[in-house]
């Protein structure tokens, strides 16, 4: 696939890293196959799809590889731990990567999204919605266009001096 992208575009210079899956389960009904296959979406695709972006970038020493966190992998929540510790391990990769990739000019951090308008969220009654929005300081959910916007600058060159970091979007 890397190189359809590159064969293409001509070079592959930002890899974005936006997939996820969640569960609320307690841990007494969580499976170990609920928690492996949210570690194979959440985790295991981050490396695998950074591992196959790198010859690429380090060929021609640039990139930016930008992941998706969540701010529950600061917090946790009350239940579903699978999600916290995939996201967890996501910022884990991230600060490690943006070490190690350095060297090479490949910058590597990610967006932490905090509760964000979303088809899910359509579905949650206003009951609990109100309660979210009353914590939030700024006073509203995020938009998707919030988290873009995020990733747009992270991926710039204004961003160029940042690496490493897990860059919370949270009305916080």
């Amino acid at each position: 696939m890397m190189n359809e992208i590159v064969d293409h575009f001509g070079r592959l210079d930002i890899l974005v890293n936006n997939a996820g899956i969640s569960a609320n389960k307690k841990i007494e009904d969580t499976t170990s196959n609920d928690f492996e296959t949210i570690m194979n979406l959440n985790v295991n695709a981050i490396f695998n799809m950074t591992k196959a972006v790198v010859p690429y970038m380090k060929e021609k020493n640039s990139g930016v590889i930008l992941n998706t966190s969540s701010m529950v992998s600061i917090y946790g929540q009350p239940s579903g731990c699978g999600y916290p510790a995939s996201k967890f391990a996501v910022n884990g990769l991230t600060k490690s990567l943006a070490r190690e990739l350095a060297k090479d000019n490949i910058r590597v951090n990610a967006v932490a999204p905090g509760i964000i308008y979303t088809d899910m969220m359509k579905d949650v009654p206003e009951s609990i919605i109100e309660p979210l929005i009353k914590s939030i300081p700024l006073g509203r959910i995020g938009t998707a266009e919030d988290i873009a916007n995020a990733f747009l600058f992270l991926a710039s060159d204004m961003a160029s001096y940042i690496t490493g970091v897990i860059l919370s979007v949270d009305g916080a």
